[in-house]
């Protein structure tokens, strides 16, 4: 009973405070100004199922695809498991599901501790990949500091979670092979993996096996937990957003800039004056500021992102050793958007900190070196766009502070008075068809 007490009042905290941040996380997101995405539904289901569930675009690489699979799918899959751990904690009963599920209990089980070996490999090699070989988008200098260190903290528990999943299973039907009270009428028989282990368990007693059987199982169930609770505080978030993410993706065309229909107006009712409605006012604000300004779609792209750097690997203007990274692009508008939100848990309400996305955390010299070709937004594997959110910061540059280089200035006012960005007159534009 006391076992019981203690794990409810375990799973309770676990879940409160799970839905308390990820409350944070969706009001964070819901700050951004609205944006209505709902047209072609199937479409976005289609999204869902290849690029979130289905991994596409990380199969472009066939060796790391299937590895971050068995990572993905096996950690997830070996987690519904969990039910049967949360109401064996609840009800005081050992291996819930099998009495009535019989041998096909046993054929899932195998099926998952195969998976949490696979997870274990995979999590190793993608260790080494990051701490050993350092393939250059995990030492790229945007990872410094915490970034670098969350991977590895959740590469490491994934690992050691496996491993107590494992040792587990092993002691247990060890336990059921002595006929050991409590866990005798389980009647599994061994497992596929586990059973690898029995040799090193097989010299204790019953009293120490059944210590540490309990001890794998709390650590396990206790992981679990901390891990639900570590997610929204780090990159693995997009376990969970990579979904929403990928149905919310835009459809339009790869490249297809959003008009701005506020400077539109201003052009048609400046060359016809009488389509002015009579309550017509002038644009507030032209593109992005800090998060506020970009809208609920943006925030989520941020949220949503797994740091892995193929946007930056991709960079035409990274590769040339400029500063911009699409990456941190993602990175700091999420870690604006968390300072805004916890400027309002202290103040109840957002107040004015001096702050802002643009020059605070993204400089105009990052800003500056896009070249809008759209690699980044190619190559991300849940389906973000930090292009979006380049354009909208660079109009404000532009439109508000009116800083721009002088070579844009240039073609501005070509565009402006000749129509096109070179200094000719439109009169002379097909002088170049004339035979002489």
């Amino acid at each position: 009973m006391i076992q019981q007490i203690l794990f409810a009042l375990l799973l309770g905290v676990a879940l409160f405070l799970f839905s308390r941040k990820a409350l944070q996380i969706r009001r964070n997101i819901n700050l951004g100004r609205k944006e209505e995405i709902i047209d072609n539904p199937s479409q976005r289901w289609n999204n869902v199922l290849l690029l979130a569930l289905g991994q596409k675009k990380m199969f472009r690489n066939p060796l790391v695809g299937v590895l971050h699979f068995f990572v993905y799918a096996g950690f997830i899959i070996i987690n519904i498991e969990v039910l049967e751990i949360v109401l064996d904690g609840i009800l005081g009963t050992h291996r819930l599901f099998a009495g009535f599920l019989g041998s096909f209990y046993t054929f899932l089980i195998n099926a998952f501790e195969v998976l949490a070996f696979l997870v274990i490999a995979a999590c190793a090699v993608f260790l080494v990949r990051r701490n050993i070989v350092r393939i250059k988008r995990f030492a790229s200098k945007d990872l410094n500091g915490w970034p670098r260190s969350d991977a590895n903290y959740i590469l490491i528990t994934e690992i050691v979670l496996m491993c107590l999943f494992l040792t587990m299973n092993a002691s247990d039907t060890l336990l059921q092979a002595r006929g050991a009270e409590h866990y005798a009428a389980a009647n599994t028989g061994n497992f596929v993996i586990s059973q690898y282990l029995q040799p090193w368990l097989d010299p204790l007693n019953n009293t120490t096996l059944s210590f540490i059987e309990r001890l794998c199982w709390w650590l396990h169930i206790a992981g679990i937990f901390a891990f639900l609770n570590y997610l929204p505080y780090s990159k693995h978030l997009h376990i969970i957003l990579a979904f929403p993410n990928a149905y919310y993706n835009r459809l339009e065309p790869m490249g297809k800039m959003e008009n701005m229909p506020a400077v539109q107006n201003e052009v048609l009712y400046a060359m016809q004056p009488e389509l002015a409605p009579a309550d017509a006012a002038p644009p507030t604000k032209f593109g992005a500021k800090d998060i506020m300004d970009l809208s609920w779609k943006n925030l989520l792209d941020a949220y949503s992102c797994t740091e892995c750097g193929r946007c930056s690997a991709a960079c035409p203007a990274n590769m040339t050793g400029k500063k911009l990274s699409p990456r941190k692009i993602m990175m700091d508008t999420r870690d604006r958007a968390e300072e805004v939100g916890n400027n309002i848990n202290t103040n109840k309400e957002f107040k004015d900190d001096g702050k802002s996305l643009l020059h605070d955390y993204i400089t105009t010299e990052e800003l500056r070196a896009c070249t809008t070709c759209n690699a980044c937004v190619q190559e991300c594997p849940v389906s973000i766009n930090p292009l979006d959110i380049i354009l909208q910061l660079r109009r404000q540059l532009v439109m508000e502070e009116s800083n721009a280089p002088q070579e844009w200035n240039v073609m501005f006012s070509n565009v402006e008075n000749n129509f096109a960005p070179w200094k000719f007159s439109p009169d002379d534009r097909d002088k170049w068809t004339e035979t002489v």
